[in-house]
């Protein structure tokens, strides 16, 4: 069931409509800082329950900006000025190989990186709140 509230033309989704937009794609994009600076970074990912889980390469500023994150998917039409877009907010951890039962479930997902190199690196952010927005058609066209 969706729940809406509608504010300037815009809708407010709730968190199990947000939860079915993020399933249904394969590549967003991930917002940490490293060394002070706010980075965002492409990524294929996938869900784990609840988890968003992603590949990077050791050492990468994805792989250095662990901690708090937000992420973000969307899709939107130009043409007919509407679309909707997914923030989750929460704890960007590696998954190491200790924890083996999460390793062994999150290589069965399906998260192939679009880029070369080995990816063998693999984090999983937490989410600590999730908020969404559909926005509609443009009404003066």
């Amino acid at each position: 069931m969706r729940t809406v509230s509608r504010h300037s033309g815009i809708e407010v989704l709730g968190s199990d409509e947000c939860r079915d937009l993020l399933a249904q794609d394969v590549i967003g994009r991930v917002a940490v800082v490293v060394g002070g600076t706010p980075m965002i970074f492409p990524v294929n990912y996938a869900l784990d329950g609840d988890d968003i889980v992603m590949r990077t390469l050791p050492g990468s500023g994805l792989d250095a900006g662990q901690g708090h994150a937000a992420f973000e998917v969307d899709s939107f039409d130009r043409t007919s000025q509407s679309g909707w877009s997914v923030l989750v907010t929460g704890h960007l951890e590696e998954v190491t190989w200790y924890q083996a039962k999460d390793m062994a479930r999150l290589q069965a997902l399906t998260v192939v990186p679009w880029t070369g190199g080995a990816r063998d690196v693999w984090l999983r952010l937490r989410p600590g709140f999730i908020t969404g927005r559909i926005v509609g058609g443009n009404q003066n066209a």
